[in-house]
């Protein structure tokens, strides 16, 4: 998950790459290679403990000024499913490039929670509950409040939230 953004970003250049994308590429391989001995460990616990996280970068592309979503989801404090994606429009504010971004974990979020569910139902056991952090405060209103709209905001909170 460590290089996921780097290589979505150097691939979109991969029709017409310049020196600085080869360089790019290149510093992926050596982290690479320096850390081949790492490795995703699952801790043991009482109960299966499974949560995602999102976030966007509001208009993180100076050329287009589009955004970028990105989430993580853990099982047993290892990551099990990432992404990281260019939003296909220009949002306007902060809180909704993290709605879009929060939008595309819940996809992804969904169809992982399920499968849990299913394998341990198999078990006879129970699934987790499907949480995702999110740190925009607006962002988490309009998800408690679906049928209203809050003010456009262009600064995030450091508090992290469920929704």
């Amino acid at each position: 998950p460590d290089i996921a953004y780097a290589v979505g970003y150097v691939s979109r250049f991969m029709e017409n790459p310049q020196e600085e994308h080869w360089v790019a590429v290149k510093r992926i391989f050596r982290y690479l290679q320096g850390t081949k001995t790492h490795g995703i460990c699952f801790k043991p616990g009482d109960k299966i403990d499974f949560r995602g996280y999102s976030d966007a970068d509001w208009a993180g592309d100076l050329a287009d000024r589009k955004s970028t979503s990105g989430y993580t989801f853990m099982l047993m404090s290892a990551p099990v499913s990432w992404g990281s994606k260019k939003q296909s429009s220009v949002s306007l504010s902060t809180s909704e490039a993290e709605y879009i971004a929060l939008s595309l974990a819940i996809q992804e979020g969904k169809w992982i929670h399920r499968l849990l569910c299913e394998i341990l139902a198999a078990a006879n056991e129970t699934g987790p509950e499907l949480m995702i952090r999110e740190d925009n405060q607006s962002c988490i209103k309009m998800t408690k409040n679906p049928g209203t709209t809050a003010a456009p905001s262009t600064s995030t909170s450091s508090t992290t939230t469920s929704a």
